[in-house]
């Protein structure tokens, strides 16, 4: 059985990579669509792809285990 910290035998495909973005960093378009917000939370694949913008910490784990994925922090 594999613990939130254990990676041993997980589908290494399955892991994405959540950490917070600052709006500012984002374009112009998407800065509109933050409604606000000072930071955002992206969900990237584990080579560098961005799948996902969020409004909040913990909607980006919910967003990733509804995928069948294995979020995990990244500061």
């Amino acid at each position: 059985m594999n613990t939130p910290f254990d990676i041993k035998g997980m589908d290494l495909e399955r892991l994405v990579y959540v950490r917070p973005v600052d709006v500012s960093d984002l374009p112009e378009d998407l800065q509109e669509q933050a409604q606000g917000l000072g930071t955002v939370y992206a969900l990237h694949s584990s080579d560098g792809e961005r799948l996902a913008l969020v409004k909040d910490r913990s909607l980006a784990f919910i967003l990733a285990r509804q995928n069948d994925l294995a979020p995990v922090n990244v500061h």
